[in-house]
């Protein structure tokens, strides 16, 4: 496809495109300032031919929203490195955690606890090994006598209750609330 059917191929493509773009998470503006970067490089730029142009505009889409993120990223840290320069001190960043995330931290960890007591023995043990003091899972095999295979299959039911015991946690405790979120406030 030559260049000309290529910019044609995009403009037909173009809500597509957007739509496409909105559901990686693009806000509507900068989905719309990415259109139009790639409908300028498509424009100033030889592509050769091109056999898949839909995908190749998806590949360009994509590629030009995340060069677009990156580029934001790196803007906001270079705006907070001016500002924490310009200053003269670094903002003061609270070590501890809220005490609603800390309320949720606890209930997580009394419900891990639960779901560990309530594991058999040696699955209790093995899973405690490997995933809270990092012992391998060749020398949990081996000091316990069994096959890595074994260790695994213990370690998949333990993943299993503690992945069902938060489900039901979820369940029960309902969505999260979100309440500056609910009256229109973003906190970027």
């Amino acid at each position: 496809m030559s260049d000309s059917g290529l910019l044609q191929t995009f403009l037909n493509a173009r809500p597509e495109l957007l739509r496409f773009l909105r559901l990686r998470g693009a806000m509507p503006d900068e989905a719309e300032d990415i259109l139009q970067s790639v409908g300028l490089k498509l424009t100033a730029q030889e592509t050769g031919p091109v056999d898949q142009p839909r995908a190749y505009l998806y590949r360009m889409a994509t590629n030009a929203f995340l060069l677009h993120r990156r580029g934001d990223a790196r803007r906001r840290l270079r705006d907070e490195s001016w500002v924490d320069a310009q200053s003269g001190f670094m903002r003061e960043v609270d070590p501890q955690p809220s005490a609603e995330s800390a309320l949720i931290a606890s209930q997580h960890l009394h419900l891990l606890q639960g779901v560990i007591d309530a594991m058999p023995e040696r699955t209790a043990t093995i899973f405690r090994l490997f995933r809270l003091e990092s012992v391998p899972q060749k020398t949990i095999a081996a000091d316990l006598g069994i096959s890595v295979s074994a260790v695994e299959k213990h370690l998949a039911r333990a993943y299993l209750d503690i992945l069902n015991a938060r489900k039901k946690f979820d369940e029960e405790s309902g969505p999260v609330r979100h309440p500056a979120h609910e009256q229109g406030q973003h906190h970027d």
